[in-house]
């Protein structure tokens, strides 16, 4: 008789007990979120004070920037410690972090997959490269975000005369997770998933550390009806399933199968991204391809280099991945960011950053908040604000070309163009090119180390990291050189000499 219990999202809920570290999946938009379940605890606390004193670990961002996600867990006294990849999608959690409400930490997404798996198989933490000179190594801020946060998560080993970053193992004792269907024995499929992310990770962890792993799905299936290859997480490694007759496979999303990769849609021509500077960026970003690369795309910008690829019919040239374990199709943007429209092949997260760690990726297309005088970026603190990085270190770290899309400023900027030239009719009160940046996600010293081409795109000039600092190698039509971009930097970069030209091409609507 199996040991897997059906139950209802209320009486799971109760299962959870105080002190609990509590593993948790979703990738932002409700991709792979066990919302049923994140509500039934957030309603149990609000009803008893229980559970209390929780700590939440999760790899990615999880909410919708309001009542959902984490948003369920940010209440004083029911959580006191977040281990997340990235936070933007809790502004109630980043509140608390601001507070010292809470202890704050954050460790790449991908490491924390990965750390997940190395819990799960009872090894000493996860030992990496990954997140060497940046804010989580421990001879800078070992992840800390905030006063309140402590603990110890990293400590740097060193084998064969080179250093390496030791996370340490973080047994889980519950984890909330989504699949599609169970069937009557408690084996999970996830064949309506957009994605795999690390549900299978987590819930071997907390299995193997001795926790409870419980499931939400859509429906229950008769005994034997799901094939062995359908089913993602066998009934061995489950404690209690909750039907959930309404989930969705996204906030926005009732059932979409070609998002799940069960079927393929041939959807009309994708209309011409809206011109703008942003555009221009993406358009002289996307000229750093090449054919057959691997690549991935980080969250904002970046998405536009994926449209114009759709829309220009060159997807079939390169090898377009996402940091969630989905390769090829069309990639969404926005709150649907993580999902792809007839996707080619779905992996577990943890695997996709096996491959991205060991150099696997060819370009990634990734977002600055702030980039300073030795080419370190940062996007993970940012105007006081938790936000993380999600698998923006595991995937900078590891590219052999790494190329920063952003713009100059930001903060009330006014931009003329669309005739070829650019011209800049009020700057942005803030500036993102500084001489210092307030957290080191990317590192610069260590990208020359590894060899790595690093590539800076802004809409007024393009920067490049070499071994004696960061280059500014073009600038834009109609830019004034010393006014619009030398005095609005808190550095001064190198130059080349002559300097050239974007092409005028790219601001041309």
């Amino acid at each position: 008789m199996t040991k897997v219990q059906f139950l209802t999202a209320d009486e799971a809920a109760a299962m959870i007990e105080d002190g609990a570290v509590i593993g948790l999946t979703g990738g932002g938009g409700g991709l792979v979120e066990a919302s049923a379940l994140h509500a039934a605890v957030e309603r149990r606390f609000l009803a008893t004070e229980h559970p209390r004193n929780l700590t939440c670990i999760h790899a990615l961002g999880i909410g919708d920037r309001q009542e959902r996600g984490m948003n369920r867990f940010a209440h004083v006294g029911m959580t006191t410690r977040v281990i997340g990849g990235h936070w933007v999608w809790s502004p109630r959690m980043q509140q608390m972090a601001r507070d010292n409400e809470i202890e704050a930490y954050v460790l790449p997404g991908g490491v924390i997959m990965q750390l997940m798996r190395e819990v799960a198989a009872g090894r000493p933490g996860l030992i990496t490269h990954v997140g060497l000179g940046t804010f989580v190594d421990p001879r800078l801020d070992g992840g800390r975000m905030n006063e309140a946060a402590k603990q110890t998560l990293t400590e740097i080993i060193t084998i064969d005369g080179r250093d390496y970053l030791r996370y340490l193992p973080i047994p889980v004792t519950v984890a909330l997770l989504r699949g599609s269907y169970a069937d009557e024995d408690g084996n999970i499929s996830l064949e309506e998933e957009p994605a795999n992310l690390d549900i299978y990770a987590i819930a071997a962890a907390a299995h193997n550390s001795g926790g409870k792993v419980i499931f939400q799905v859509r429906g229950k299936v008769p005994r034997h009806s799901m094939k062995a290859r359908e089913v993602r997480i066998p009934a061995a490694l489950v404690d209690a399933v909750v039907v959930d007759a309404t989930q969705r496979q996204g906030y926005d999303l009732v059932y979409d199968a070609a998002l799940s990769g069960q079927d393929r849609r041939d959807d009309p021509e994708p209309p011409q991204p809206a011109f703008s500077s942003r555009l221009v960026i993406a358009r002289r970003a996307q000229q750093e391809l090449h054919d057959n690369a691997v690549i991935n795309f980080g969250f904002g910008i970046p998405d536009q280099i994926a449209k114009l690829i759709d829309r220009d019919g060159h997807a079939e040239r390169y090898f377009q991945t996402i940091e969630h374990g989905t390769y090829g199709g069309r990639l969404m943007d926005g709150d649907l960011f993580g999902y792809a429209m007839n996707p080619s092949c779905m992996i577990d997260g943890p695997s996709q950053f096996d491959f991205y760690s060991g150099g696997g990726l060819d370009i990634a297309f990734l977002g600055f908040g702030e980039i300073d005088a030795a080419g370190n970026v940062n996007v993970s603190k940012l105007g006081g604000n938790t936000v993380g990085p999600g698998g923006f270190i595991d995937i900078a770290q590891n590219a052999r070309k790494v190329v920063f899309c952003g713009t100059f400023d930001t903060g009330g900027a006014r931009l003329e163009t669309g005739d070829g030239t650019l011209r800049v009719t009020s700057h942005g009160r803030i500036p993102k090119l500084v001489e210092k940046v307030d957290q080191i996600t990317f590192s610069g010293p260590q990208a020359s180390v590894q060899g790595q081409h690093v590539i800076y795109v802004t809409e007024r000039a393009v920067f490049e990291l070499r071994e004696d600092g960061v280059h500014l190698v073009e600038i834009a039509p109609g830019i004034d050189l010393q006014a619009d971009v030398l005095d609005r930097m808190g550095f001064t970069p190198r130059m080349e000499s002559p300097l050239s030209e974007m092409n005028s091409g790219l601001f041309k609507e």
